[in-house]
């Protein structure tokens, strides 16, 4: 099969994000100039660069009550801070419950039942009791083609790990079996893993 995107797929989902799979979630709290806290699921998320370590996540929607985005994307560009904080599966129906279109007065935190925890450098809560979490400062929101298409890059400032994630000097994902997200509906866990040298090592 072959589909030209603009020409639509003739399928009964669309399947762009299936294909594109699995996907590391970035959990994103923010907290806007009220002091209002938020937290949120994107599965458009990942490491871009290790010196300085960068990340992004980017957000494709729109809530009534934000205009042109959504509640985080909005709080970052009135901030200019972000956490992400990794989502392990036994996190995930928690996680799950805070992807929702809450009003922007809702705390996700408490919604959801979820421990918050001060960051370290910057002014925002974290999930306190997640695997790791990245605090960020925004270097830049880049706008994409489409009608709230916006990309979110910011510098790690801060990182947590907890303490039952390091093993041997090293921060072991098996130990928490992270969450990903799939196409659809669907997720998957990282339970395996397996080492391949690169050419010459």
């Amino acid at each position: 099969m072959f589909y030209r995107p603009e020409d639509g797929h003739g399928l009964p989902h669309n399947p762009f994000n299936a294909i594109v799979t699995p996907r590391p979630i970035g959990w994103i709290s923010s907290r806007g100039e009220d002091g209002q806290d938020n937290l949120a699921p994107y599965s458009f998320f990942n490491a871009v660069a290790y010196v300085p370590p960068q990340v992004m996540f980017a957000s494709t929607s729109i809530k009534a009550d934000r205009g042109d985005t959504k509640d985080s994307v909005a709080n970052i560009r009135d901030t200019g801070v972000f956490c992400v904080n990794i989502v392990e599966y036994a996190m995930r129906d928690a996680m799950n419950q805070t992807s929702g279109a809450w009003d922007r007065e809702v705390d996700e935190f408490e919604l959801a039942g979820i421990d918050r925890a001060e960051c370290e450098t910057i002014a925002c809560a974290r999930v306190a009791a997640a695997p790791a979490n990245l605090e960020c400062k925004l270097t830049k929101i880049v706008t994409l083609p489409g009608e709230a298409n916006f990309v979110v890059f910011g510098e790690v400032t801060g990182v947590h790990m907890r303490e039952d994630c390091l093993k041997d000097g090293e921060f072991d994902v098996l130990a928490f079996n992270p969450l990903a997200r799939m196409g659809y509906r669907d997720y998957t866990v990282v339970r395996d893993k397996f080492i391949l040298n690169r050419p010459g090592e």
